[in-house]
């Protein structure tokens, strides 16, 4: 489905049809994250540190602590800026526009399920554990 609603009216000849809205690409998602590893993640080691030795638990502690901070009111981009394990800490967390198969699944699925400005609960992935906020 394109995400556009069209109609055909056979007694006025013409056609009707909804915009989806500014920026809409619903096969793209525009979504920022911030990543937790853990000793279990693929690359235990991140921009800020060498060797991370935490556990999943921990890691998800950690992640339900950002999840509070947010919902309090904090800024999710500069959470994941001094936070987040990936290097799109630098970007506040932002991975631009992806579409599906270019994520892992579990990261994709849950991207993929979020309405624009929703954010997830933790995702589960071989990098780590994430929050993941759809921005587009």
């Amino acid at each position: 489905s394109s995400g556009i609603n069209a109609e055909y009216g056979a007694e006025t000849q013409e056609s009707t049809w909804e915009h989806p809205g500014p920026g809409t690409r619903p096969d793209k998602v525009r979504a920022s994250h911030l990543l937790v590893k853990h000793v279990g993640s693929r690359r235990p080691s991140s921009w800020k540190e060498a060797k991370i030795t935490r556990s999943k638990e921990e890691a998800l502690e950690i992640l339900d602590g950002f999840i509070e901070q947010i919902e309090g009111g904090a800024s999710f981009a500069e959470l994941a800026r001094v936070n987040s394990d990936c290097s799109s800490a630098k970007n506040g967390g932002d991975l631009g526009f992806f579409g599906k198969g270019q994520m892992q699944k579990a990261f994709e699925v849950a991207t993929f399920a979020l309405q624009v400005d929703e954010m997830s609960g933790p995702v589960s992935t071989d990098s780590g554990v994430h929050i993941i906020l759809r921005t587009g």
